[in-house]
């Protein structure tokens, strides 16, 4: 199963500052989406000792006590176990597991695609198919919880902002509150991943800590602490990456450097490095 990731080159940036009005849209677009209020979760231990296993599973190096990977996987037996779900777009081939309409099109009728992956983009732009889209995510998430994961990582937050004129954070907001709502029903946790842009609204979005590709590269692991206090997991894909993270929060923050391609521990071009 390919797995999707957000790599370097689409890595999310900062801006300078939060569209105005956006809290108040939010507050309108939330209250047609959102479900059952969040129940108590356990969060992944801050600071602990992390691997990143969502290209495939593999025993866990020694000392390892948090570890991800994809919800087709099992968890680690005696771990924490995040459940990666990619919930804003369609899995390279997958776009018949879902309904035509929920592809999302351009003014032709051409199904949208994330070309640095070969994903459809998933039409999230009303409440109708934002909430049909989070019923069929939903099912992962029960699998998850099924399996014994303790938290769900949904990736691709930030499609939103690589698709500017099709999708708005509003609109990825209103989604990603009704997959935290599922999660936490069943008793998970809600990973934000990357997208730093909407970390002050976890209040309203019911994302419980972070997991962020490359903050020491692109010098935004402050931006998730101020969200999320030190229940940050940061993954790093260089060496000046994970020097950067390190010298900066290293011993506060979960760090790890992986290979870009998330390789399994024995294979060429395996890579696993921490503070």
């Amino acid at each position: 199963m390919t797995i999707d990731r957000i790599p370097p080159s689409r890595a999310p940036r900062s801006l300078a500052a939060a569209a105005l009005g956006a809290g108040v849209a939010l507050a309108l677009a939330l209250s047609s989406d959102a479900v059952a209020a969040p129940q108590a979760v356990t969060l992944p231990p801050a600071g602990a000792d992390f691997d990143y296993q969502i290209g495939a599973a593999y025993p866990p190096p020694a000392g390892v006590t948090v570890v991800s990977r994809d919800h087709s996987a099992d968890p680690a037996a005696g771990l924490y176990n995040i459940c990666y779900v990619n919930a804003f777009q369609a899995q390279e081939g997958a776009e018949s597991d879902w309904d035509s309409d929920l592809l999302l099109r351009d003014a032709d009728g051409n199904v949208v695609y994330d070309d640095d992956w070969d994903e459809a983009v998933l039409d999230i732009r009303t409440a109708d198919k934002r909430r049909r889209i989070a019923d069929k995510v939903g099912e992962w998430i029960d699998s998850c919880a099924d399996k014994g994961f303790q938290a769900i990582e949904p990736d691709n937050y930030d499609t939103y902002d690589r698709f500017p004129e099709y999708l708005t954070s509003d609109e990825a907001e209103s989604y990603i509150a009704l997959l935290s709502a599922h999660a936490h029903e069943r008793g998970l946790a809600a990973a934000q991943k990357n997208t730093t842009d909407l970390a002050g609204d976890r209040g309203a979005t019911g994302l419980d800590f972070a997991v962020a590709e490359e903050c020491g590269q692109w010098k935004e692991c402050g931006d998730y602490t101020d969200a999320f206090g030190n229940h940050v997991i940061d993954i790093e894909y260089t060496a000046k990456g994970l020097a950067a993270a390190c010298q900066g929060w290293g011993g506060e923050l979960s760090i790890v450097r992986r290979d870009l391609d998330v390789l399994p521990a024995g294979s060429d071009g395996y890579v696993r490095e921490t503070c």
